[in-house]
Parts: C-alpha cells; structure tokens; sequence
C-alpha cells in the first residue's frame, strides 16, 4: 500500500486535509505529522494580539479535519529527512518511511542564528515563531501591562513588524512602542504609495520608528549598530524567517537560502516523491514573495497532483497569479491594502482582512 506522508498543518495542507475529509484516498495510507493538534491561522495573530480575536477563534481543529479523512495523526515534529532513502527521523527518535512526501512545515526563525545576529536575543526577546509559543506567552505581557507601563521595541519592518507593533499599540495604550526598522523604510517590499500609508499610521499611533539595525540585547535594553542604548522591556522578534534547519543534509535541491527547490508542480527539483508549498518551498520557475496569500491558493493545486502521483498519474502545472491581494492590520479595526503597485486604506478594508 502506498504511503503518503504530510509533514506539517500549514496554510496548504489545511486545504488539502479538508479535500480528504471529502473524498479519502482509497487504498492508500495517509499520515500528518504535525507537533500541535491545531493550526493557529498566522492572518489572524495580529488581531489576537489587538484583543479582536479569541485565541480559538484563530485555530483550525486539526481532529475535526482528520475524523472521516481516513488520515492517521502523529503529533511530533521532523528531526531529519532523508530523501534519497525516503524516510524521515522525528523528534522522538522513531523513522517514518514514504512513498510520496508533502512537506508544509512553513519558514521558521531559527534561534541560533538570530543569536548570531543578535547577541542576546534567545534569551531576552519574544520570538514570533513558532506562533503556538508566541500566542501562550503574549496574555503575560497583557497581564505584565496592568503594573506599569511597558517599554515595547519590535525588531523588524516587514508585515508581521508592522502589524505587531500596531496591535500592541493598541491592545497596550499606555505602552510606548518602537519600530527598529533597520536601513530599509517599513514596509520596503511595498510600493512606495503603501509605505507612505504605513508611515503615517505608524506615526498616528505614536509607533516610534528607528532606521537602525539591532545587534544586542539585554535584559532592557536593546543595542543599536549606531551605539545607542534603547531601554526595552519586551524586545519582540519579527524579522524575517528562516528554512528550516533539518533541511540541510536531506539530500533535496534548496535555494540559496536554504528552502526546498521545487517546479511548476510543487515537486522538488530533485526528488520526483517530494513536494513542497508555502513559506518552505522556492519556485524556481517564477519568483514569489513568501506570503500566505501563495500558501493558500497552493492548497487545492497540491491536493489534486497529490491525488494524481498516489494514483499513477502524472500531476498538472499550477501557475500563482502574477498578483495577490495584501492587507495589512494596523491595529484599531483599519487596515491598509496593497494591490500591485496600488494602495488604499480605511475601515472598510479591515472589515475585509476580517
């Protein structure tokens, strides 16, 4: 019997779990492997953080997925991957071998070399990732802000930046809360129209910015490359993610940043039995920016070539649209849209995020 392992709940295989839950692949065995038995929905983080959202309210069940998919769940995470042997070695110790491998683990932020970055990172800053951990430790820094006003620096520029810093701006109003943005503008992959929105929310929310470059931590304080001193109680991490460590010496054709290569259908460049989407996966092909605006849409594609190859058959090209919808929270139920080099911004555009 054939055996078709999916290695991680991300964005694509959410979409691919409900699609068994429909129609389960007769006579093939499926396996999830994933560490927690549900799926915290990374769109909704910023909202959980503002005090919009329950933290429910942003999880996918994954048991509620599972229950008629004929799917069996592991709740471990990979250690190693072997490709040319087809078999995978969790953190428990035990190996699981595949016929057909789907890897949707999603980037990481890898500690170590944060670490390296940033000299007293792992031990002083709350990382955004893995998002489980982040969510279980931000009701304390909530609960910290009823004894006295806190001193907030978010280290990172980018979506995930932005939107933090104005959903703790928010959901801590007497907290001062600064962006070390490093020697681009927030929001540098943007347009130039959108960064001129999100300077100015930014500034509406007294959201300080800082060009400049984090290269320390300590207790509280964080060390800027110009010398300065920032006096810091919760330093947040949120600059951009990581491939996955267990990736090097798996045998797979990555990128230079160390994600999985794969082609028009998803699968990798080298191995014909694996396939990979979302944050984790490079299109050699087409460059794509890593958003879960690609993870998404790659859900349905990659369950139709997963059917396809556990079948016999040979899987169809999936090509992303050459534009994708952006929304970005800032906070107070108003977000900021960006559609290819076009922005626009209101209520109206938070209520469709919501």
């Amino acid at each position: 019997m054939k055996h078709l392992v999916l290695l991680g709940a991300g964005h694509a295989h959410i979409n691919l779990l409900a699609s068994l839950a429909r129609q389960p692949l007769p006579g093939r065995q499926v396996t999830l492997v994933a560490p927690y038995p549900r799926q915290l929905y990374s769109g909704m983080v910023p909202g959980f953080v503002a005090g919009h959202y329950h933290l429910d309210e942003c999880s996918i069940a994954l048991a509620a997925l599972l229950d008629g998919s004929g799917v069996a769940y592991l709740q471990r995470s990979v250690a190693a991957l072997d490709a040319p042997t087809g078999q995978l070695t969790l953190d428990d110790g035990s190996t699981l071998g595949y016929d057909v491998l789907s890897i949707n683990t999603g980037a990481t932020q890898d500690r170590q070399q944060i670490e390296r970055w940033i000299p007293g990172a792992a031990r002083h800053a709350l990382f955004v990732r893995p998002i489980e951990r982040f969510a279980e430790l931000w009701p304390k820094v909530v609960e910290l802000a009823t004894s006295r006003a806190l001193r907030v620096t978010v280290i990172g520029a980018g979506a995930a930046g932005i939107e933090l810093a104005c959903a703790m701006a928010y959901r801590l109003p007497t907290a001062t809360v600064t962006v070390v943005a490093g020697e681009t503008p927030p929001g540098a992959a943007y347009p130039s129209s959108a960064q001129n929105r999100i300077a100015q929310a930014l500034k509406l929310r007294r959201i300080t910015v800082l060009q400049e470059r984090a290269v320390g931590i300590s207790a509280d304080t964080v060390q800027l490359a110009n010398g300065a001193r920032l006096a810091c109680d919760v330093p947040v991490i949120a600059v951009g993610t990581q491939a996955p460590s267990w990736l090097q010496g798996s045998g797979l054709a990555l990128d230079d940043q160390g994600f999985v290569a794969v082609d028009m259908y998803q699968r990798s460049t080298s191995h014909r039995a694996v396939f990979a989407a979302g944050d984790v996966s490079t299109r050699v092909d087409r460059k794509l920016a890593r958003s879960g605006v690609y993870a998404v849409r790659a859900g349905l594609p990659l369950a139709n070539n997963l059917r396809a190859v556990m079948g016999g058959v040979e899987p169809r090209a999936y090509q992303p649209p050459e534009q994708t919808l952006n929304l970005l929270s800032c906070g107070d139920k108003f977000a900021i849209g960006v559609w290819g080099r076009w922005s626009f911004a209101g209520r109206w555009v938070w209520l469709l995020k919501d």
